[in-house]
Order: C-alpha cells, then structure tokens, then sequence
C-alpha cells in the first residue's frame, strides 16, 4: 500500500442516548472504558483519520467522547429516535462540520468518510487504517468490516430449513468449505462523494476487511456486555481481588439492606441491615476512603443508618448521576477511580458515571449487564462488607477480613 502524506479520514461515531437493548449503552464499560470512549481511542489510533466527530443527543455521552479526544455535533430530535438510521446522522454531521458547528470554524471535509459504532467495543486501529488507505487508494469505493466464519449455515424456506453451502448427505471438512463473511458493524469506510451523492453506506464496488472473528462481538443485549468484559477477564461474579479505588458510593435500598422493609400500622418503615456491612463501612471510614450513600428513596431510615455509620448520604436523589457528578467535583475525584454499589434500574446512570459500576448479587439482570464487578453476597446480605473488604484489600498496608460478618439489625424509619 503506498504511502500517505496526510490523513485522508473524517470517523463519524453515532452514539445515541436511547437503546433498547442496553440502558446507556454507550456509556457502559468494558476494561474501565466507556464504548463510546473506547470507540474514540480506537478511532484516533488510525493514522489516516483526520478527524473524529460523535454525533449524539445526550450530554453525557458528549462530555465522555470530548474528555477523549473527540469533537461533538449535537443531534437533533428529529434523527435521535430508535428508528432513525446511521446515515441521517451521518449526513447531518457533514453538513455541521462543513458549515462550521458549536463556535468550531468550518472544515473541508476528507476524501473518506467512515461509520464507526460503540457497538463494536474492540475495533482494530490497524484494521481500520487498512480500510481507510484502500479507499483513499482508490481500490473500493466501500470497505466493510467482516468476520470470516466456516459454520455450517441453515435458511427458512416458507418454514422448510435447507442448507447453506453443504447438503444433510455431505458435510465438507471445515478446510475444505468455502469461508463466509458476517458484517461485524465496527466500520464502514465510504468515498464520501459517493455518500452524499446516494446517503447510503453501500455504493459501487464494495470490499470487505477480515477482522479477528474472536474479538467481532456487537453488543446489543445485555449478555452480549457480559461476554466482551469476560473476554478481558473483567467478570470476576466469585472472584475476590483486590479493588484499587478511592472512594465508594452506594445505594441504599437492596444494597445496605436486602430490599424489603417492615411497615407498622402507623406506616412506620423498619428495614434489616448487617452488622457485619456496618464493621467493613467502620474499616473503609478509618482507612481514610470517602464514601457516600446516595439514595432515591425519601425516608429517614437512609439519613438514620448513614448517621450510625458516619458517613455522607444524599437522600431523596431523583438524579443520581448529576447528584454523584457535583459530590466527585467537590471532592476532586477520578470518577475513573470511584466504585458505585447499585442493585436496581435506577442506579445504571450513576454507574455509567464511575470506572467501577459494582452489582450486588442479587441486582437485576440490566445491572449487572453493566456491572464490571458482580459481588458474591446479596443486598443487606453482605454485599457492602465485600466490597468494602475489596477495597482494603487494594490499598497498601491495609489488610481485608477474610470473613463477612452474619448478624443484623433494625433501622427505625
């Protein structure tokens, strides 16, 4: 491939804040780093990009990709909805960037224009800037990232299953079937001419570039996040190693207590907390690592057990990520340095705000989707002793208890 004199590539990320599948999907973690920051690492690696643009209607998704690099076209409403396509807000962010967008002067917009997704959280620089050359080259007008596969394929034919490439009587050899080739949905890299012209990511002569298939995951469900942080040995569900952080917030609800609460008939609310939670709270405190309880519920129980522990709580939060942004900012913290305990729907934005997103073992099914760590122990069932526990574990000089205590107690609201 000959060489470049200048990069040739304008990398447009869409990253929108809705998904279905995965609630803030695109500020969920894999090895510590949100999708849509891994996304902008990946792009930026590319000699051949020039520039790199996340077109996105939500502010914390915008913040996230400007702190790595990138600059940010806000999308409108219009083209921000589940159906909108990946083109609309492509075309969009080149009509911004070309007219001059958020007080940026205008630009000439490259040669080649890429479609790159956060879905694909393990995208190849070297891949991408192969790509891109052979566009600029002009050998393809359309590159497509694929994964080569030798499986055995089946169709429906008007509910009749038929065979792809091989029949029920012969079943060729692995090396002696012709390979297929999935679309991963990492990068489509396009003569952007040839975009505008059309608006769609296919056109022309079309080429594919062979990605490792093993890292070829996109991520639309929760157990597709699962697989990608088990593929960087982050799912430790049993593990007990050690968590290097410098502060730990929580909730309070399934988190110091195990979700249920005891109501007298004069609506009087008791909730069941461990000892043993309170002991690792007691350690973490006089080891010197700021915690906070940051919790929706209004109740004065949460002011009451966060008092007996000594420890800051925020209550009657409806907002958490904004409610733990402002407390880290006070606090000058790495929120990439934070742990956040949660258990339930409400706490994946203030876990997408943090480097360690933690779910107890009992959380749903979306947290810990978005989960690094899952505990081993359930809400008021130990959890909070575990993490804090991790926690010491992590920190020089300081040694964890290897037990979590059993007993419990009653918090009047």
């Amino acid at each position: 491939m000959p060489e470049q004199a200048a990069p040739s590539a304008i990398v447009i990320i869409p990253a929108r804040g809705g998904s279905q599948g995965v609630p803030l999907k695109n500020l969920a973690r894999v090895d510590g780093i949100t999708l849509v920051g891994r996304a902008v690492r990946a792009a930026l690696a590319a000699p051949s990009v020039a520039t790199v643009v996340v077109s996105t209607d939500h502010d914390e998704i915008a913040a996230e990709a400007r702190s790595h690099g990138a600059r940010v076209v806000v999308r409108p409403a219009e083209i921000a909805g589940g159906t909108a396509s990946s083109e609309s807000a492509l075309t969009h962010v080149l009509e911004r960037v070309e007219a001059g967008d958020g007080g940026l002067p205008p630009q000439e917009i490259p040669p080649v224009t890429v479609l790159l997704q956060c879905t694909s959280p393990f995208i190849d620089s070297e891949d991408l800037d192969t790509a891109i050359r052979r566009v600029t080259a002009g050998e393809r007008d359309v590159v497509v990232a694929v994964a080569e596969t030798h499986d055995f394929q089946w169709r429906l034919d008007d509910a009749v299953a038929t065979p792809v490439g091989h029949t029920t009587d012969y079943r060729p050899r692995r090396q002696d079937r012709a390979p297929h080739f999935r679309e991963t949905g990492a990068f489509y890299v396009m003569r952007t001419d040839g975009f505008r012209e059309g608006g769609k990511r296919f056109f022309g002569d079309v080429g594919i570039q062979p990605v490792a298939p093993e890292w070829s995951i996109e991520i639309d469900e929760p157990s597709d996040l699962r697989l990608a942080r088990q593929l960087v040995d982050q799912d430790v569900d049993t593990a007990s190693e050690p968590i290097d952080v410098d502060a730990l917030v929580t909730d309070f609800d399934g988190v110091h207590t195990d979700d249920h609460a005891y109501v007298d008939q004069d609506g009087t609310e008791q909730v069941r907390v461990s000892r043993g939670d309170g002991m690792g709270v007691s350690r973490l405190r006089r080891a010197g690592v700021p915690m906070l309880i940051l919790s929706t519920e209004t109740n004065k129980v949460v002011a009451s057990r966060a008092q007996k522990l000594q420890v800051e709580v925020l209550h009657g939060i409806d907002d958490k990520a904004t409610a733990l942004r402002g407390w880290l900012a006070e606090r000058g913290l790495d929120p990439a340095r934070v742990a956040y305990v949660g258990n339930d729907v409400n706490d994946l934005p203030a876990m997408a705000v943090v480097g360690w997103p933690v779910a107890v073992a009992d959380a749903r099914g979306e947290v810990k989707a978005q989960a690094r760590i899952v505990l081993s122990h359930s809400g008021g069932n130990g959890a909070v002793r575990e993490i804090c526990d991790r926690i010491l574990a992590g920190r020089p000089g300081e040694v964890a208890a290897a037990s979590t205590g059993a007993a419990h107690t009653t918090v009047v609201g």
